[in-house]
């Protein structure tokens, strides 16, 4: 039996498979060996059932012994708990869904299944993927692989903190307004935002229905493709998806970016942005120079107006979402004298701070009197801030930018001070905005030694530009990612 199986990438775990030199239930027991001996302090998974994931492997061992050929035959993947996965809980770390069973697959779980992954472990995030550091969930705080007094970011912290511990061979993920970039970027990790449309969002429980994305956070630049490619694609079920040829993602891939033209935009290097960070952005932009990018300076004059936009859209499709979780149906419920009474206890009870925060101020900025002077003006400015992308991808491949404006934050440093969290999410909100793709790999450390990562931002239905110079970068690295 080969040893270390949960340090490779999904590729390299893939090609052993495929060669038979280790079995997918070596790999998975590996991983549970892992989980067993760190996840107590790391905090990474809310769920997890030993003795499915087992029997998994052993099916798609059989399943390769018969013949089988799918792409990701035997690859253990682990799931943030806001995708529907037939059997398995989702409880979106709320006490709201506290024993709800998915009876169905989403249809990105779907797609990967149908090539052969398998469904290991529900990862932890904040509620209702409302947050920006896995604080916000009800079941416990998931802490950085990195260093555990700081947070892994979020909401996607679990997934991130399950790669970056070498929990997980690879995860998914979420990205509403940052949510896979910025787990990924304080984690050290992969993680890509697909374009709006890219993948389903059938079976993923709805935060902000316009902002959503489905992606991977993963240990390199090739496993975030791989798994793009077996996702994507149009869904009768989600109306929102785009009939696109499905391409080889990695075709494309060199060790150069000659010929490439990469944007830096002046509003995303901000007052306040720790020196550091911009330290390890601008040697990052460098480097992609000395690889033969041209960098060109643009400008995204709209960047400022990003957060407030978000946070009247997102919280405007938060109040409408949320109001589905009543406990008539499914998951938590409370009593009462009446109908609007038990409604009322089940959602004071089942529902934290920040997810309540948000659902009031959703459906204030809905109200009469108040849609035209919030939400309305909001998306007229939405519309501007997607001019601003159009506009400069007429003029280069991709744009390069920091992912945050810090490095990972203590435990506890701003969870009282929602103003400041949502400040954080700045740099990686305009590209949820305009539904373009984006991309968080790691580019240095701090002092301290916390990750920071690379933003690369292409336009909508181009993730292949920002893969190729996601993998020209990593490479020049020498996939600091994993030597971290």
């Amino acid at each position: 039996m080969m040893t270390d199986l949960a340090k490779l990438t999904a590729h390299e775990v893939l090609d052993l498979l495929k060669s038979g030199r280790c079995s997918s239930e070596e790999v998975v027991n590996e991983l549970l060996t892992a989980i067993r001996s760190n996840d107590q302090q790391i905090g990474a998974y809310v769920s997890l059932d030993e003795e499915d994931a087992i029997a998994q492997a052993r099916a798609a061992d059989k399943a390769r012994a018969e013949g089988g050929k799918g792409r990701l035959l035997g690859l253990p993947i682990a799931v943030k708990d806001v995708l529907n996965v037939s059997g398995q809980p989702c409880t979106c770390a709320s006490k709201i869904l506290r024993g709800y069973i998915s009876p169905y697959d989403a249809t990105a779980i779907a797609k990967l299944r149908k090539e052969g992954a398998l469904f290991v472990g529900r990862t932890n995030m904040d509620e209702f993927a409302m947050g920006s550091s896995t604080e916000n969930s009800a079941f416990k705080v998931t802490r950085n692989p990195v260093n555990r007094d700081y947070v892994p970011g979020g909401s996607s912290g679990g997934s991130a903190a399950a790669v970056a511990s070498k929990e997980a061979i690879a995860a998914l993920g979420t990205d509403t307004g940052g949510s896979i970039r910025q787990p990924a970027s304080f984690c050290g990790c992969v993680g890509l935002k697909p374009s709006y449309g890219r993948i389903s969002r059938y079976g993923l429980t709805a935060f902000a229905s316009s902002l959503d994305q489905i992606g991977p956070i993963c240990s390199d630049v090739r496993d975030a493709a791989l798994l793009l490619d077996v996702m994507c694609g149009k869904d009768a079920m989600d109306s929102t998806t785009v009939d696109l040829p499905v391409t080889d993602s990695a075709a494309g891939f060199s060790d150069d970016l000659k010929g490439v033209t990469l944007g830096l935009p002046k509003e995303y290097f901000i007052e306040g942005m720790d020196p550091e960070v911009e330290k390890a952005v601008r040697n990052a932009v460098r480097t992609c120079k000395d690889l033969g990018a041209e960098i060109i300076d643009v400008s995204l004059p709209h960047t400022e107006y990003s957060v407030a936009t978000y946070y009247i859209i997102a919280t405007a499709e938060a109040s409408a979402n949320l109001a589905r979780f009543d406990g008539v149906r499914y998951g938590h419920r409370e009593d009462g004298i009446d109908p609007i009474d038990m409604y009322c206890n089940t959602r004071q009870a089942g529902f934290g701070r920040e997810v309540k925060r948000r659902i009031i101020l959703g459906t204030y900025v809905l109200s009469s009197g108040y849609y035209d002077a919030y939400y309305l003006s909001a998306q007229k400015v939405r519309t501007l801030i997607r001019a601003d992308f159009g506009s400069v991808f007429k003029r280069c491949h991709a744009i390069l930018a920091p992912v945050a404006p810090t490095a990972a934050y203590r435990i506890g440093e701003k969870v009282n001070d929602p103003l400041q969290m949502y400040l954080g999410d700045i740099l990686t909100i305009p590209a949820n905005l305009a539904g373009i793709c984006g991309m968080s790999v790691p580019c240095g450390v701090t002092g301290k030694g916390l990750p920071i990562g690379l933003q690369i931002l292409g336009a909508a239905f181009k993730e292949e530009d920002i893969l190729r110079v996601g993998y020209a970068f990593e490479r020049s690295m020498g996939q600091f990612s994993r030597n971290s």
